[in-house]
């Protein structure tokens, strides 16, 4: 049911420390630790559930990329905020490509993939959970429920919006997205940043951590990393703004704050203030090229 890593999956560096226990505030209330990579400073979860003990993890109708029906005021962010966010994503792929071939990795229920099919694109997408491959399909993307059961077709541009954190996997997964990919092709990655303004404020709190959903917690200095054992040649970090005042007012509902929209829009304010300055946005893109 649970699984203890004794090697970095970063590095395979054989030495952690303890880092911070966080409590699993949406599902299942209960507590996990993060620990600490004592050579590479990469941070993961550790214990962790086993890959076919997750979905336990992931049953709620308010797990929101699952699901269109949360009705909470969070959600409600989320969804305004997922509008904005397809454009622009488009934008982002289109700096490097404007038609073609994109894999999109842990698509959901298929919104950014119909949105890029209308704009000329050939489209697919790997979706593991069948409620929101459902929903795709019904959008009419080509969808599976594995990596391995794609074509073996190359593509231009593999997208993976919020989705490494999640992957039991993680230097074999990429290492198959990469043979995906044509020559010169980019693999798109965003992930929250664990080196935020708001990650810091937050502390146990901070909801990016959404631990045991979230198996590793990147910053840009571990993810640099990465794409070097991954032999890409990482390209451009890009942050995500909108995403430290979701995240914020997420973390202030944790805290069963009072007024946590209002703290939460301050929060997010200030860490996009101090992320102008260092470049730690709550969230970053990260552009790979193979």
């Amino acid at each position: 049911m649970y699984e203890k890593l004794e090697e970095c999956p970063l590095c395979q560096f054989s030495s952690h420390a303890n880092y911070l226990i966080v409590d699993d505030h949406s599902i299942s209330k209960e507590s996990f630790a993060l620990v600490q990579c004592n050579k590479c400073a990469f941070l993961y979860t550790n214990p962790r559930p086993t890959q076919e003990f997750m979905d336990k993890y992931y049953d709620s109708a308010q797990y929101i990329s699952h699901s269109n029906k949360g009705r909470s005021i969070v959600n409600f962010v989320y969804k305004l905020a997922r509008l904005y966010t397809i454009r622009w994503k488009e934008n982002i792929v289109n700096k490097y490509q404007s038609k073609g071939s994109i894999l999109d990795y842990g698509c959901g229920t298929g919104n950014f993939l119909k949105h890029m099919q209308t704009k000329g694109w050939s489209t697919k997408g790997v979706e593991p959970n069948a409620l929101a491959r459902q929903q795709a399909v019904r959008k009419g993307i080509t969808v599976t429920d594995s990596i391995d059961n794609t074509s073996k077709d190359k593509v231009d541009i593999i997208t993976a919006w919020h989705v490494m954190e999640h992957v039991h996997d993680l230097i074999d997964t990429i290492r198959i997205l990469r043979k995906k990919l044509n020559p010169g092709g980019h693999l798109i990655l965003a992930l929250p940043n664990c080196a935020s303004f708001d990650a810091q404020h937050y502390h146990q709190y901070w909801a990016g951590y959404d631990v045991p959903r979230h198996l590793y917690h990147f910053t840009p200095a571990t993810v640099n990393k990465l794409s070097s054992r991954t032999k890409f040649k990482l390209t451009e970090t890009i942050g995500m703004p909108l995403d430290a005042f979701y995240v914020s007012i997420l973390s202030e509902k944790y805290k069963n704050s009072s007024n946590a929209l209002i703290k939460g829009l301050l929060t997010g304010f200030k860490s996009n203030r101090q992320a102008r300055k260092d470049g730690n946005y709550s969230s970053l893109i990260y552009v790979l090229t193979k």
